[in-house]
C-alpha cells in the first residue's frame, strides 16, 4: 500500500493509548487538526531528535488550532520513560501489529527501519499533508505547523 496523497480521507484505525486502552483514530482529529507521525523508536537518536523538535514547538501547535500525537510499535512503559526522559507534551501511542502503519502506508526504509512519516488530518478526517523524510528528523515538525498554520488563517 503506498502513501495516502492530499485529500484522501484519513484511514479508520485503533491505536493503542499507555494503559492499554484502544484509541480510534478518528476521535484524535474530531475537535482538532491532528498532527500524527510514525516514528521507529523511542530513545533512538533520530526519533529524539524529532519528538524534541515537536515538544519545543509544541505550544505553536496549539495556538493554531493542532494536537499533535506520536506513533511507533513500543510499548506504553517505553512509551512513558521517553515522554518523561524528554518532557514530550504530547501523546505517544502504540501500533503493536503495526495495523496503522500498514493502513497509512507507511513503510520499512530498506525494508528494516520503520519509516518516519507526518500527517496533517483536519477535523472532517481529510489528509491535508504528507511529509516523509527518514533523515530529515526537523523538517516534519516544520512542515506540518506551516500547513497547520494556513489552515488556521
Amino acid at each position: 500500500m503506498s502513501l495516502p496523497a492530499v485529500g484522501d480521507p484519513a484511514p479508520v484505525t485503533i491505536l493503542i493509548d499507555q494503559a492499554g486502552a484502544e484509541v480510534p483514530l478518528r476521535t484524535l482529529y474530531a475537535e482538532r487538526t491532528l498532527v500524527l507521525f510514525f516514528y521507529p523508536k523511542d530513545d533512538s537518536p533520530g526519533c529524539t531528535a524529532e519528538a524534541c523538535n515537536f515538544r519545543d514547538r509544541y505550544e505553536e501547535f496549539l495556538t493554531a488550532g493542532a494536537d499533535v500525537v506520536g506513533v511507533s510499535a513500543d510499548p506504553g512503559s517505553s512509551h512513558a520513560r521517553f515522554k518523561s526522559a524528554h518532557r514530550l507534551p504530547f501523546r505517544l501511542l502504540s501500533d503493536p501489529t503495526g495495523a496503522a502503519r500498514r493502513a497509512f502506508g507507511v513503510r520499512k526504509t530498506l525494508g528494516l527501519l520503520e519509516g518516519r512519516v507526518t500527517f496533517v488530518i483536519d477535523r472532517g478526517g481529510t489528509i491535508r499533508h504528507v511529509y516523509s523524510s527518514q533523515l530529515r528528523m526537523d523538517a516534519h515538525a516544520d512542515e506540518a505547523l506551516d500547513v497547520v498554520k494556513g489552515l488556521a488563517r
